[in-house]
């Protein structure tokens, strides 16, 4: 499966971004999605991961109630809501597949990445 992560951009803080992720290939709904984020400078972490059939979700603690993850298997398309965005939101957002049903919180456990999309909020 082929992924393209898009919609990131400069937002003032408090502002709000939906970011895409497109996918091709091989078919979508047998893969678990996730979107992390990275820094440079350190390591790629959790934002959202949900399973393959959008069922089972989960959103790092630390952004539970401001982001959302959200899939169409039927476009074959995932999306991360980030609402009420703050300066430390700013980073490159990846989505990623991975070949299970079952998401996982570790980035390692996913196979398939997009390009990432730049976050950037300003204070």
């Amino acid at each position: 499966v082929q992924l393209q992560a898009s919609g990131g951009g400069l937002v003032q803080a408090g502002g709000s971004l939906r970011l895409l992720c497109a996918a091709s290939g091989s078919a979508f709904s047998d893969y678990a999605v996730g979107w992390f984020r990275q820094v440079p400078g350190k390591e790629r972490d959790v934002v959202a991961v949900t399973s393959a059939g959008g069922s089972t979700s989960y959103v790092t603690d630390s952004l539970k109630g401001r982001f959302a993850i959200s899939r169409d298997n039927d476009k074959s398309t995932a999306h991360l809501q980030m609402n009420s965005l703050r300066p430390e939101d700013t980073a490159v957002y990846y989505c990623a597949a991975r070949v299970s049903r079952m998401p996982h919180l570790d980035p390692r456990e996913y196979t398939y990445w997009g390009q990432g999309t730049q976050v950037t909020v300003s204070s």
